[in-house]
């Protein structure tokens, strides 16, 4: 369970011109918030509520994910295989191997990549992040976003 502080750390949210560059839809965001902030193009949305990590995931997925425990959420992105997740840069942790080793196509984003706090204040990263995709219409989106290059 996650104590209120980790939660108010984790409660940054993507950026509207990054849905903007990418240009797709999603069925379901998996780690959302029903906070008039969330601006994820989505059809519909887990919440810390809903507990995504044991409810079924469908179609193309949105992920980003509570930095403070990612390792679940990658076990589960990778399992769906459909879909873009937002994910810090790290050199440790297995699940950063598990990422690299698997199909996805990943880009690395701005280094003064900024979020939106909960209280709409704006959140300065202390690490790069990262897009990983999954699905023929991720992969050519984050190509096609000309954010950065691709591996």
């Amino acid at each position: 369970m996650m104590t209120e502080i980790q939660y108010a750390k984790d409660e940054c949210y993507t950026p509207q011109w990054l849905f903007d560059k990418l240009g797709v839809q999603f069925d379901l965001d998996v780690a959302s918030s029903y906070h008039p902030l969330v601006i994820v193009p989505t059809k519909d949305r887990y919440t810390i509520e809903d507990n995504a990590l044991v409810k079924l995931w469908y179609g193309n997925v949105w992920m980003n994910p509570p930095f403070s425990k990612v390792t679940p959420w990658i076990d589960k992105w990778l399992d769906h295989r459909q879909g873009i997740c937002l994910v810090p840069l790290s050199s440790n942790g297995r699940w950063v191997n598990k990422l690299w080793d698997s199909e996805a196509a990943c880009m690395y984003l701005p280094a003064n990549m900024k979020f939106q706090g909960a209280s709409g204040h704006i959140v300065n990263m202390r690490w790069r992040t990262a897009l990983w995709a999954f699905g023929e219409t991720n992969i050519t989106a984050l190509k096609m976003s000309n954010l950065g290059r691709i591996r």
